[in-house]
């Protein structure tokens, strides 16, 4: 079961502060831990950075494609 709570960050700090050492490696072990985990992409990240772009020459002729059709339509 997991308890969570809003605490302020100067709470917080004043809490890290008052913790014995031995607590406080484990603390600042975590905290490093779970830092370098976000570093990792994840499968959604990867497949999105590996995804297809346009090239300027394609968005150009979107833009030109798009402007003839909006004309057709207002006519």
């Amino acid at each position: 079961m997991q308890a969570e709570a809003d605490i302020a960050f100067e709470q917080l700090v004043t809490i890290a502060k008052k913790l014995p050492a031995t607590q406080w490696a484990k603390l600042k072990e975590e905290v490093e831990k779970e830092t370098e985990d976000s570093g990792k992409t994840t499968e959604l990240e990867t497949l999105l950075l590996s995804a297809p772009t346009f090239t300027k020459k394609q968005l150009d002729e979107i833009a030109k494609t798009r402007k003839a059709i909006n004309k057709w339509r207002t006519k």
